[in-house]
Order: structure tokens, then sequence, then C-alpha cells
């Protein structure tokens, strides 16, 4: 340890010990206290202004907040943090990953960070419950895992989202569509069209949920179930956020999807929007929502194109029932009217890949492409093109019901 680590170890446990004795302190008596205590280690031994400052601040995060993550979080450039154990932390910034000289004092330490975490969210994670997701306040995504499962050391990813939800104008100054397709897609959401986002990890499927949100008419009753709470729908008055819950070790029941859904559908939705399918629950959204009359819901998978997020339903709904697969299909392409395929390209943007329609016919799903990304220069550095409509929406009933016009 160098001097100055010495001397945020010796005033932080001082302030234990002192904190032990009182019933409760707020924020500006602990700032108090931590500068009065380097005021007193001042007069032993030279600290700069600069230092002390420096000093305060990080004992202060260390005791009421996250510590060494404070910087990460204060940081809006920053949407990615990654502690790979105590001495391990990169970060992604522009969409690059670079390495930290930052560090975790030890295991305890990142283990109480952790534990600060997830106790935020009302959840549980130790030994015997070594992975479970949470989210900060400001609605960032957390997932924690602790050993035996982490051979490293404690394992933390937070995915940042931006304090101001992207709108689709500001996608498309970003260059993740144009605005041809953003006026379709306007007109799809407000007409009730049932709307599946897939992509990749970090291919923005959430934003872009997000994003589509803000086209919903404001005098529908929407309802948003997610493991953890992340998406930030604005403008809507009626909404209703519901999120998972685990079970503890108290015996509570956990409270999955599938629960979450079947209650929704008794709460008289419009619409109900889901964060992400990943199970089972797969096929409550699909025949229990989009198929039951809930138009204009929305939900993300994670595929890696149009046609293969319905191979993904597929096997979910499997997983959740041994349906005939000629059944399956007819459920997913009456039920599901768009898919939005994104990706994150080999210069780190996102952009809109296809959009496609579905459409039964028989017992198999037909895939329209209505819109494609195409490239017009291969250059290993930057992506460039556009996209390009390469065929017409077939099913416009529920766009002549809400009289509009394409």
């Amino acid at each position: 340890m160098d001097e100055k680590e010495i001397i945020i170890a010796e005033v932080r446990q001082e302030l234990i010990e002192k904190l032990e004795f009182l019933e409760e302190t707020n924020d500006d008596s602990l700032q108090r206290m931590i500068n009065e205590s380097l005021k007193e280690k001042s007069r032993e031994q030279y600290i700069s202004i600069k230092d002390r400052q420096n000093i305060a601040r990080q004992i202060f995060d260390s005791m009421r907040k996250l510590g060494i993550l404070e910087e990460f979080i204060e940081n809006p450039d920053v949407t990615e943090i990654m502690i790979n154990g105590p001495k391990c932390i990169f970060y992604e910034k522009a969409g690059r990953l670079y390495k930290s000289d930052k560090q975790f004092e030890n295991e305890e330490t990142l283990r109480n960070v952790i534990q600060k975490i997830v106790a935020q969210c009302n959840r549980v994670v130790n030994e015997s419950s070594p992975i479970v997701d949470a989210r900060l306040s400001d609605g960032s995504r957390v997932n924690c895992v602790l050993d035996p499962i982490a051979l490293n050391g404690p394992i933390l990813t937070i995915r940042r989202f931006p304090k101001r939800p992207y709108l689709m104008n500001d996608l498309i100054e970003k260059g993740s569509l144009n605005k041809e397709t953003a006026e379709l897609l306007r007109k799809l959401v407000v007409a009730g069209y049932n709307i599946l986002v897939s992509g990749g990890t970090g291919s923005g499927k959430t934003t872009f949920l997000n994003a589509l949100s803000a086209y919903i008419p404001k005098d529908e009753r929407i309802i948003t179930i997610e493991d953890s709470a992340e998406l930030q729908i604005q403008g809507i008055e009626n909404l209703v956020r519901m999120e998972t819950k685990n079970a503890n070790i108290e015996g509570v029941t956990p409270i999955t999807i599938r629960d979450l859904i079947k209650s929704s559908l008794r709460m008289r939705p419009d619409r109900i929007v889901v964060g992400e399918v990943r199970g089972a629950e797969a096929m409550d959204m699909i025949c229990s929502a989009m198929n039951c009359g809930h138009d204009g819901s929305m939900s993300t998978v994670h595929a890696n194109s149009a046609a293969d997020s319905i191979s993904r339903l597929e096997t979910m709904i499997l997983t959740a029932a041994p349906l005939p697969l000629y059944a399956i299909r007819r459920q997913i392409g009456s039920g599901v009217d768009i898919v939005i395929q994104l990706g994150r390209m080999r210069d780190k943007t996102r952009k809109v890949l296809e959009i496609v329609e579905l459409n039964c016919i028989g017992d198999d799903v037909d895939i329209n492409p209505l819109f494609r990304f195409v490239e017009d220069d291969y250059s290993a550095e930057r992506v460039s093109g556009q996209l390009t409509k390469v065929g017409d929406l077939k099913n416009d009933s529920k766009l002549k019901a809400a009289g509009i016009c394409l």
C-alpha cells in the first residue's frame, strides 16, 4: 500500500469505529467527520489540498456509495463496467474496451459493494445462490456472480443506460436507421402491430425498444414486465411496471416473467411490453398476449438474424409445452407481425440491419423482408451504407383499421 492508501484505510477505520456509537449519520455529517479526521492527519504529515479532496471523496464513496466504481458511474460516456475480481476492472467507452488502473483493496471490499447493490433491490446473493440480476438506482443493469462459480473472485457487470432515454431522432442522428424507416415504424406502432426487437448482446435492443415505445399513443394502458426494471417509457400516464422476484433463504416463492404475464392479462392492458424473452415465457408472450387481443405488444430476443429469432422462439416455446411444431409456427406467424434485427458493427456502431414482416401461411411462417442494411463501402475501419427498401408490407389490415395510410 502506498502512503495515500494507508491514510484512506486509517481514516476509514477510525470513522467506522466512531459511527458504531451513533444511531444515524446523514451524508453531510459524515462528510464533516471525514474532513475533520483528514485535518488531524494533515497535522501529523503534509497532505496537499488536492490530495485531501481526493482522499475525502474516496472515503465517502466507499462508505456511502460504491467506492471506486463511482468514478465510472458518474461518467456519462462509460456504457459498461466489467469487474473480473478485485484487481481487474474494464470499462467500455465509445464502443471500445479499456482496462482501468483502479483496483479494489481486496475481495471483501468488492463483496461489500456487491451486497450493497443487491440489497437495494431486495435481492440476495451468497454461496448458496451465487448468481443474481439487479439494478442501480439510475436503472443500470447489474449482474453479479460469486464463488464457487466465479474462480477469479467476485464478478460484477454493470450495463449503463443514458439518463435521458434515446428517442428515435437520436438514433437517426447516430445513423442507426433513416427517417423513412422511422416513419414506417411509427405508423406500425400506432396501428398496433406486434413487434419483436432482435439482436446480439450489446446491439441496443433495450435502447431501441425504449425509442419505439415513445410512439405508443398516450391514452393507452401499458404494462411492462422485466427481470430487472430497465425500460424508461416516457409520457404514458397509465403505466404499470412489474419486475420479477427471486427466491430467497426465507422461503419466499419466486415470481417469474410467466407469472407476471399471466397476472397482467387480468389488469386490462392495451399493450404488454416484455423486456426480454429468454425461456418458457415466450409461450405466454406469443400465445397469451400477442394472440389474445393485446395488439401493439413488444419484446426483445437474442438472435443473430430475423430468421434465427423465429427458431429461437420455437425452441423457447417447446420448453414450456411439447406442442407440434406446426402449431407453434402458426402461433408465431399470427402473433408476431414485425421483427426488427439490430447489430453491432465492426466499427462499434449499432444499426438496424433488417426489418421483416411475418405472416402465417398454412402451417409455416412466411418472412417478408421490408428493409435491409446494404453496405456501400467495405472499409475495415468504418461501416458505410444505408437501410434499403426491399419489399412492401403485405398485411395492412391493422393500418386500415387505424385509419393510417403508408
